[in-house]
């Protein structure tokens, strides 16, 4: 297996933004090559030059190629801490000036952070107030999302994460065993629209009231981190709230002055400027 150089990775990235039009070139160097790496050993691919051919020729590959770059380690009610926060401080605040609620989830993977919410909004009573979108550069994770079925196995740390959450009932309530797999109660997508959008070079394409973009722009350099964040503020309506993961920041970046932090904890941050 060679030794990746970030020549390599240049050309490669190229190839993709000329052929597929999706820009790789602000991806975070290190994860990327990383990613690049795996592929490499996945597929049995022995060279960078082997891997543009493959991505070249064959469309299908190029799929799994995009789920293997974007793929994210995803869980229900993950930081428990966060969805307790969410229920008891902002979702209430947002309905207090508002009759409904819009949300964005940016890069939803495979679906658990939007089933969790409709849960808790579920248990609020409130789910009928709320407009869903969730959006994924990546077709195939978004088709996962919206079947709904996860490996039952998965179930035990998705319930423990509830147990600490204090949902109202037991998660089990919410899913059906079939095969060895845990098929979600599809009432809980009823106010879900899922869609492909890439958050580097898609278009602002409405206004939320709550955008949750969490551990997504870990993998972008600070110069796609502003592109992405300039984006996600002008996607939410004045004194809308956007969360970002728990090792993300606003600090640095050129739109930190319209927003204030409601929670640095849990990044919690409030739109204040347009």
């Amino acid at each position: 297996m060679q030794d990746i150089e970030i020549a390599d990775l240049r050309r490669l990235t190229e190839v993709i933004k000329e052929q597929y039009d999706y820009d790789f070139s602000n991806y975070a160097m290190s994860s990327f090559k990383r990613r690049i790496q795996r592929i490499l050993e996945l597929y049995k691919i022995h060279t960078i030059d082997m891997l543009i051919k493959k991505i070249r020729e064959d469309k299908s590959f190029f799929g799994d190629f995009i789920t293997e770059i974007t793929v994210n380690v995803t869980e229900m009610f993950r930081d428990p801490s966060f969805w307790r926060e969410l229920r008891e401080h902002v979702i209430p605040n947002i309905l207090l000036n508002h009759q409904t609620i819009s949300i964005w989830h940016a890069g939803c993977s495979s679906g658990e952070e939007v089933f969790s919410m409709n849960i808790m909004l579920k248990e609020m009573g409130i789910m009928d107030k709320a407009k869903i979108i969730a959006t994924d550069i990546d077709k195939v994770i978004l088709e996962k999302a919206k079947a709904g079925q996860y490996p039952i196995k998965n179930m035990e740390l998705n319930e423990k994460n509830y147990i600490r959450f204090q949902g109202k009932t037991t998660l089990s309530d919410y899913y059906k065993e079939v095969n060895g797999k845990a098929m979600l109660d599809k009432s809980l997508l009823q106010n879900v629209s899922f869609r492909e959008h890439d958050l580097v070079n898609g278009n602002i394409f409405n206004k939320f009231d709550l955008v949750l973009c969490r551990n997504v722009m870990i993998y972008f350099n600070q110069t796609l981190q502003n592109v992405v964040l300039k984006k996600l503020h002008e996607s939410l309506f004045k004194y809308g709230y956007l969360i970002i993961g728990s090792k993300e920041s606003l600090i640095w970046c050129e739109i930190a002055n319209k927003f204030i932090v409601v929670n640095n904890e849990e990044k919690f941050y409030k739109k204040i400027k347009d």
